[in-house]
């Protein structure tokens, strides 16, 4: 990996394009070619996620909100596929709806380091993109490995939440980065397509904090959406500001760290092997990914800590981002409230401790539906759990180190008589260093449970079938990725929502 340093300059320096990060990450995308086999049967394994989360939030108000807004901009030809309805409609618009399916359930794949981020969200435009232009497998897989590669780089060496800007603006130039992948575009054009995207995708962190609403679905899609028309604004020859990083009124000098900002970008060498993708995990449980481990020392302290009325206070000592994010260092009394949105209680640490010490378990509608979280025996033990920030659990957070990092927690649940039972772990069971670290089986596996009752067993089949052999397919066969359903339902259900201006 080449070390790259990030600063801002004067505009007097005119700093030369092949210097400036945009550039160096659009020559990454443009110079991805022969994929590494792991990282191509990841992207496969990602590309089984998203459809696994997409059909399962289907008949959700968000997700047909955005899929009604897509069919209103119907394309005669060829344009590209929406989860769950009939014909297809411009590449833009599906990227907007398939992005929302895929992000609505808080359900698919996660990076964590100096920033968050959930790189799956790069596959819908990149996938609607394909649809339209007539690319092959091959083509959309190569578009994913770049998409991925640039987004771990930018997560890793970028920390934008510190600042309290969204983690989307990173996603936005690993969009347009892998969209130039996948049609082979020139790295001028690309480059001019990351500007845009980054200049129009920033926002404030407020869409993750008090009331958490619809928009964190949106979010990520509405990034999608605006690297796709980036794109074709840069292919139609029109450029962007510049430099978007570095200049002195750009991102870095009055988004992030100042006019003294200076940040290092680790990137592949030329001909190096693209292998971000492997540094990614999955989620098993449809919640925060910082959450997943505590699920699952939830369930493993659940017989040990016997009946719950007993227990007088909980205490998860966390990292930082766990406490100050999810936990009870937020401040945000929102996460403790009974008649929260979803969107809030999938990101209250406290509320999903509760509910997996209860239960044992965790679903990903069952376990945030009203009655669930208004229990009042769960209410009871849910405002007995607080987080505290764990120098140590900080420490391992942020180790430079995948196989020693943790994401986890330390339980502490003292009782009624004064006794206390304690118990940790670092990460979850279905991360890559894990009990249980999530292989095909297991992605199929989330995909058939997440279908049934809305994909025929028929076709899971047919749709795992061409999912695994996507590097093989034609452009015409990419049809195959979006799983069949029973649209007329959908479409009961979409005419049930009002309308807007399309």
């Amino acid at each position: 990996m080449i070390e790259h340093s990030v600063r801002v300059h004067p505009s007097a320096d005119r700093l030369p394009r092949e210097e400036q990060l945009a550039w160096k990450l659009a020559a990454v995308a443009t110079a991805t070619d022969e994929l590494d086999p792991g990282s191509a049967a990841m992207a496969v394994n990602r590309v089984i996620d998203n459809a696994a989360v997409a059909v399962a939030s289907l008949t959700r108000r968000p997700v047909a909100v955005a899929r009604d807004q897509a069919a209103a901009h119907r394309a005669s030809s060829p344009g590209a596929s929406v989860f769950g309805s009939p014909g297809r409609v411009s590449p833009e618009w599906a990227a907007w709806a398939n992005g929302t399916a895929v992000r609505e359930l808080d359900f698919h794949d996660t990076y964590l380091a100096a920033d968050y981020s959930h790189p799956g969200d790069n596959i819908p435009p990149l996938l609607a993109v394909a649809q339209h232009t007539g690319r092959s497998g091959a083509d959309l897989l190569r578009g994913i490995v770049a998409a991925y590669e640039v987004h771990v780089a930018l997560v890793k060496g970028i920390c934008l939440h510190e600042h309290r800007i969204d983690h989307v603006a990173h996603l936005g130039a690993a969009t347009a980065s892998g969209i130039g992948a996948l049609l082979r575009l020139p790295t001028e054009t690309v480059y001019q397509a990351i500007q845009q995207a980054v200049h129009t995708t920033t926002a404030t962190r407020q869409s993750r904090k008090g009331e958490i609403s619809s928009w964190k679905a949106y979010a990520p899609a509405f990034a999608g959406k605006a690297a796709i028309e980036a794109v074709d604004r840069a292919m139609r020859g029109e450029s962007a500001p510049s430099p978007i990083y570095e200049g002195e009124d750009g991102f870095l000098a009055w988004m992030l760290d100042g006019p003294q900002s200076d940040y290092t970008v680790l990137l592949p060498e030329p001909g190096e092997p693209r292998r971000a993708i492997l540094d990614t995990y999955t989620k098993e449980h449809s919640a925060e990914y910082q959450a997943q481990a505590i699920i699952d020392l939830a369930r493993r302290l659940r017989e040990k800590a016997g009946p719950l009325d007993r227990v007088r206070s909980v205490v998860l000592h966390t990292s930082h981002h766990t406490h100050n994010v999810i936990g009870s260092g937020a401040g945000d009394p929102q996460k403790y409230d009974p008649a929260a949105s979803r969107e809030t209680l999938d990101h209250s640490v406290p509320y999903i401790f509760a509910v997996a010490l209860e239960d044992g378990s965790w679903h990903h509608e069952r376990s945030y539906a009203p009655e669930r979280a208004r229990r009042p025996e769960t209410v009871a033990l849910w405002q007995k759990i607080t987080t505290v920030e764990d120098p140590e659990w900080t420490r391992r957070y942020h180790d430079p180190d995948p196989d020693r990092r943790a994401f986890g927690g330390r339980a502490v649940i003292t009782l009624e008589d004064g006794s206390v039972i304690e118990d940790e772990l670092g990460v979850a069971d279905a991360h890559p260093v894990g009990t249980r670290p999530f292989d095909r089986p297991a992605y199929a596996g989330k995909f058939r449970a997440l279908a049934e009752g809305i994909v025929t067993t028929g076709n899971q089949g047919r749709f795992l079938e061409a999912a695994e052999h996507l590097t093989e397919l034609a452009a015409t066969d990419l049809d195959g990725l979006f799983p069949a359903v029973d649209t007329g339902a959908v479409a009961a259900y979409d005419a049930q929502l009002p309308k807007g201006l399309f």
